[in-house]
């Protein structure tokens, strides 16, 4: 994956260090984000003419595919929010923080990647409290985050297991635990497998956990990898809590 990163930037060797590594993304963040958002336009446009061509089927079809082009508008949006946000990953990130719903964005997470997870017999089974507490987040960048996670379970599985979503309130923290039934992670690994481009999969590119990481760092939260006694791998994600509020305005936890 580096050698192919370093010769598509021009450069003539993988970098050797973690350093010239974060330098190498900061520059394929730039590049993709000039590269991708034309398309992303064009994907927009295109939306907009399948959704008037729509208006001129049956009432039947035209519901079955409005809900599917609603999904699609908005993950082009969010994407193009990322694009803008990808050299913020790189470094120091800037937040636009509210008090965001976690159910809605794993619920939204959920049925991003229904399909992917149906087509290799996976289910992804989620699990919440009935009186969850807003988190303290930007909704766009958790939405990102959780997808990296989920996705990194169904690509662990490969077919035909599962991927489980817990969300529980502990210590002014919203916990919430991504476990699936793949092999589960290498004791050797988990030191090293939030490093941007590890991985030991055949699939993904090795920055997925990394701006996993680098999001839930940004909220002042926390992420670990362990393996599950019962098997497969356990992602452990910490977040803070809206604070409450009164009258006076926020009470200070």
């Amino acid at each position: 994956m580096e050698t192919i990163l370093a010769s598509a930037l021009g450069q003539p060797a993988p970098p050797s260090t973690l350093e010239e590594k974060r330098q190498l993304l900061s520059r394929l963040l730039g590049r993709l984000a000039h590269e991708i958002r034309n398309p992303l336009s064009s994907l927009a446009i295109h939306v907009q003419l399948l959704e008037e061509d729509l208006q001129q089927t049956a009432p039947q079809a035209r519901a079955k595919l409005a809900s599917r082009l609603d999904i699609i508008r908005g993950e082009l949006q969010r994407l193009d929010t990322i694009m803008k946000q990808l050299l913020r990953l790189a470094g120091p990130s800037a937040l636009e923080l509210a008090p965001v719903d976690l159910g809605k964005v794993i619920g939204h997470v959920r049925d991003v990647l229904q399909p992917e997870a149906a087509a290799r017999d996976i289910e992804l089974v989620v699990s919440l409290p009935a009186d969850l507490p807003p988190v303290a987040a930007d909704a766009d960048q958790l939405i990102q985050a959780i997808l990296n996670l989920v996705l990194n379970g169904i690509q662990a599985v490969e077919r035909q297991g599962r991927v489980e979503l817990t969300v529980q309130v502990a210590d002014g923290q919203a916990v919430l635990a991504v476990r699936d039934t793949g092999p589960g992670v290498a004791v050797e690994h988990l030191g090293t497998i939030f490093e941007p481009y590890f991985t030991t999969k055949a699939e993904g590119s090795g920055l997925g956990l990394w701006i996993a990481q680098q999001i839930v760092a940004a909220h002042h939260g926390t992420i670990q990898a362990a393996n599950a006694p019962e098997g497969g791998a356990l992602f452990t994600v910490r977040l803070p809590l809206w604070p409450r509020t009164s009258e006076h305005g926020p009470i200070p936890h």
